[in-house]
């Protein structure tokens, strides 16, 4: 399943167990968040090497 397809199904199950109403309510609590998200991805990132990047993806395609 997709990120696109897994994020369509989740909104149809929110909205036929809770409703249209209670679905947007609950998915309002959890708003856009603060903070710079670029700025703070930047920071992050600039600490992983090249030799670490590629050892996560790696991981993350054994587990497929």
């Amino acid at each position: 399943m997709t990120p696109v397809e897994l994020q369509k199904k989740g909104y149809q199950v929110l909205v036929e167990h809770l409703g249209q109403v209670d679905a947007i309510r609950f998915l309002q609590q959890f708003g856009w968040g603060r903070g710079d998200y670029t700025k703070e991805r930047k920071e992050s990132l600039a600490q992983v090497t090249r030799e670490e990047f590629w050892q996560d993806i790696q991981r993350i395609r054994g587990r497929k």
